[in-house]
């Protein structure tokens, strides 16, 4: 006599499960993390802490005026 213990099934259902539930979690955690990154707020450009720079430098006296519009025409493009 044959004793039939379980489904059929075998390894292969189990495993797919497993798969699915990390798939399914996984795009949680990614629906998670896009969510706070655009409600993070933006973080300012490099070129706007370089006009910040340049501004002090012509505020302290280290730059001319004429220095100053040079390089933020080279910063803006």
């Amino acid at each position: 006599m044959m004793w039939h213990w379980g489904s059929g099934y075998g390894w292969g259902m189990a495993v797919f499960g497993v798969l699915m539930m990390l798939v399914f979690w996984g795009g949680i955690a990614v629906v998670i993390v896009v969510l706070v990154r655009s409600l993070g707020g933006s973080r300012p450009a490099a070129t706007d802490r370089a006009m910040e720079t340049l501004r002090q430098r012509l505020a302290s006296g280290e730059i001319t005026s004429e220095e100053f519009e040079r390089l933020r025409k080279v910063l803006q493009g």
